[in-house]
């Protein structure tokens, strides 16, 4: 296939302008200069050249994407022309400094690219619009900049979602600094992000902006660089003139610049000046650089339709690569004819290199390996782990009294210390949230933590769920295991996407080369006796089950939640697992089970001699009662309704086999159908809605392994949780799940 085909017209147009521009600039006495192009700068002509290069390959990608969507052997036209001064950004930073960045920062990413020694960064990229199982980051499942030896941690196209995990980046590395814990990157590094000038305006970018300011304002370590790339446009809405600048200028404990994309030696010299500020203060900083963008938001965006022909012409003008170029000109570091011909010959290069990888391999081995990466598993490795604990003397230490001394316990009381055992024994934990500090939680969860094991590693945030779990995926990232808290599970639906588009994404995305290991621990669920109303009786779990890879756990007794929460964080420090902990609200101090005083729900904590043989596999259910009438599939505040109910049954002679999922991702089907064929009636005993709830998918799951015999399924209504008794009308109740029973027996 050729590869002199030509552009589409609106960038044959944009190549052909600036070819002309930069041939007609004016021609200086060239020579050698070996020193800084302005007083005050450390900007070199060498410098500014490489840069110059940089910018080059980032253009003739954008144009090398739109010809190969157009021949039918490209996949993404989102390009970077315009934004090309970010290179100039890149140049200010080290090749250690961890970036998430924009889909328009390619020319941060060349430019990155050319700071490590041997890295090829324009061939990273090419294979990524070919979707080749050979790209180095995504391996053909998405176009993204980044790459592990270059520090860059690869995004999505979500508005500003990644923001968020970059805050927790620098968090992490300030904790890390103070902890004296390694981490992935260097103790003096930065962190720096970039995006548009319309992402600003989401709540993600709010969330995280507001969130550095506010650790700043504490006195804590917060070396993060925002730099908004203000094109003035959000596909075909213009940004308000003079609202980024108004947005961002005075925002308190934030250092704000503003320049001109135009203007490499400013540019250069202000992210220079920026990165060595937040880097000695360990304090956050906002770059507003202004830019302009090339070819619309993508290549099938025609922007002729939103926007005047002297409105596009007159942006022309400002085009950075024309800027670079005047600048080495007038420097006499080049000459024009000699630009022209440096522009030309990398076109070629990147043309004739797009054109040998055409052949590369597609990800099209099997299903099997594109998902390889979501959310692997070594089960061995993973038991292994959740069985190691602390010196004797060491938990002696943190506890005092040991809690396997300490009798029986309840659901509240076995995760307290459960959190205090993961605590003492890997010094990468970090347990924090809304109210988990000094107060101990809403429910008492967290109490007396803090005291144990310090502010720095137990800890308050702010009251923004964004901000909480985006800090926990830059910890994670950065080599933590952190455990945040959601104080309820109403709470998630605000900052839901930084599970599904961020947390859940990431080793997808890297081939598993980025990992954020996780355990996200939410009160969850009803029969809080109508306290609260539906913000803190939730029962709404689909959102949660259906984010690829997600784990999600929900002990509802106190035997099985300390084993469970040792799965859980053992699989994230193992496996970089994501889970999410349901934990039940109504269930966290309920000590009996059918009478007054029979503590039947409370149960002993298990030592670590124990911790080996009670280990629970993720995905594993449990016969909480056995019987051979009915089988009843529950879970949480479902498995404590049903056991009252099933002992009531028992006197009369209906032996109910009672299985505890436990987890409802990955879902236990397989075992749920053996113990249905075996004992041949189910009632399945739902607390979360008809409509969108866990009891869809075990009904449908019997029925795909065959499973004929009687079924029923008892759930709450399509509804929110009103105040007072009222939430009973709504809930599942005992009568319910009895009647149920008792339709299903002959």
């Amino acid at each position: 296939m050729s590869s002199e085909r030509r552009w589409p017209d609106d960038l044959e147009e944009l190549e052909q302008g600036l070819l002309r521009a930069i041939a007609d600039l004016p021609c200086v006495e060239v020579g050698e200069p070996s020193g800084p192009l302005a007083p005050g700068s450390s900007l070199t002509a060498k410098e500014l050249a490489d840069v110059f290069d940089a910018q080059l390959d980032s253009r003739h990608l954008d144009h090398t994407a739109r010809w190969l969507r157009a021949q039918g052997l490209g996949f993404y036209t989102i390009g970077s022309a315009g934004h090309e001064a970010n290179a100039l950004v890149a140049n200010a930073l080290r090749p250690t400094d961890p970036a998430l960045l924009h889909y328009r920062s390619g020319g941060f990413y060349l430019a990155r690219a050319r700071q490590v020694p041997g890295h090829d960064g324009v061939r990273d990229v090419l294979l990524g619009l070919l979707a080749s199982a050979d790209e180095p980051i995504a391996g053909g499942r998405h176009k993204v900049f980044g790459h592990v030896g270059l520090a860059v941690l690869p995004q999505t196209s979500t508005i500003a979602s990644h923001l968020p995990r970059a805050m927790g980046v620098a968090f992490a590395i300030g904790r890390a600094r103070r902890l004296g814990v390694e981490a992935r990157w260097p103790a003096d590094a930065i962190a720096v992000t970039s995006f548009g000038d319309a992402s600003l305006n989401h709540s993600t970018a709010q969330g995280a902006l507001n969130a550095a300011s506010y650790t700043a304002h504490q006195g804590m370590a917060m070396p993060l660089l925002f730099v908004c790339e203000d094109n003035g446009w959000g596909i075909s809405v213009p940004t308000p003139a003079g609202w980024v600048e108004a947005s961002l200028a005075h925002r308190p404990d934030l250092r704000y610049e503003r320049v001109d994309g135009t203007d490499p030696i400013a540019v250069h010299d202000v992210a220079e000046d920026l990165a060595d500020w937040v880097r000695s203060r360990r304090r956050p900083a906002l770059l507003h650089l202004h830019t302009v963008r090339y070819g619309g938001h993508a290549g099938t965006d025609v922007e002729s339709g939103y926007r005047s022909a002297a409105s596009i012409r007159a942006d022309l003008l400002r085009d950075p690569l024309l800027a670079t170029a005047r600048t080495l000109v007038a420097a006499g570091a080049a000459t024009p004819d000699g630009l022209v011909e440096r522009y030309l010959a990398g076109r070629a290069a990147v043309r004739e290199l797009a054109v040998s990888l055409l052949e590369e391999r597609r990800l099209l081995e099997s299903a099997a390996t594109i998902v390889a990466p979501l959310s692997p598993r070594t089960p061995d490795a993973v038991a292994a782990a959740a069985a190691r604990t602390a010196a004797p003397a060491d938990r002696e230490a943190f506890f005092g009294r040991l809690p396997e001394t300490e009798g029986r316990l309840t659901l509240a009381e076995t995760i307290n210390r459960t959190l205090g055992d993961l605590l003492v024994a890997d010094e990468r934990v970090l347990v924090f949230g809304e109210d988990v500090g000094v107060k101990g939680g809403v429910y008492g969860v967290t109490r007396g933590l803090q005291r144990k094991a310090g502010m720095l590693r137990v800890f308050d945030t702010l009251l923004d769920e964004q901000s909480i779990l985006g800090l926990a995926l830059g910890a994670g990232v950065s080599g933590f295991v952190p455990i945040p808290e959601i104080q309820y599970l109403a709470y998630l639906h605000n900052a839901e996407d930084q599970l599904r588009g961020e947390a859940a994404s990431l080793s997808f995305f890297s081939s598993g080369r980025f990992r954020n290991p996780l355990v996200v621990r939410i009160a969850a669920y009803g029969y809080q006796k109508g306290f609260g109303g539906h913000f803190h009786n939730d029962n709404a779990v689909g959102v949660l089950r259906d984010i690829p890879g997600l784990v999600i756990a929900s002990p509802a007794r106190a035997a099985d939640a300390g084993p469970m929460l040792r799965t859980c964080a053992a699989a994230a420090a193992t496996d970089g697992t994501v889970s999410v902990f349901l934990e039940p609200i109504a269930l966290y101090h309920t000590r009996d089970l059918h009478d007054v005083g029979d503590d039947g729900w409370m149960a002993p904590y298990a030592g670590p001699a124990a911790w080996a043989d009670d280990h629970v596999p993720i995905g594993a259910p449990a016969v909480a009662r056995d019987g051979s009438d009915v089988l009843v599939v529950t879970w949480a505040n479902g498995l404590y309704l049903s056991m009252r109910v099933a002992e009531r049954l028992a006197a009369e002679g209906i032996q109910c086999r009672v299985v505890d999922l436990r987890w409802l991702a990955p879902l236990p089907v397989e075992e749920v159908a053996r113990h249905a064929a075996d004992v041949g009636r189910v009632v399945v005993v739902d607390e979360t809605r008809r409509t969108g709830g866990v009891g869809e998918a075990i009904l449908a799951g019997l029925a795909e392994h065959g499973f004929t015999g009687p079924m029923r399924r008892v759930a709450a209504l399509d509804s929110f949780i009103p105040l007072a008794a009222a939430a009973n009308l709504v809930l599942v109740s005992e009568d319910d799940i009895e009647q149920a029973i008792r339709a299903t027996c002959p």
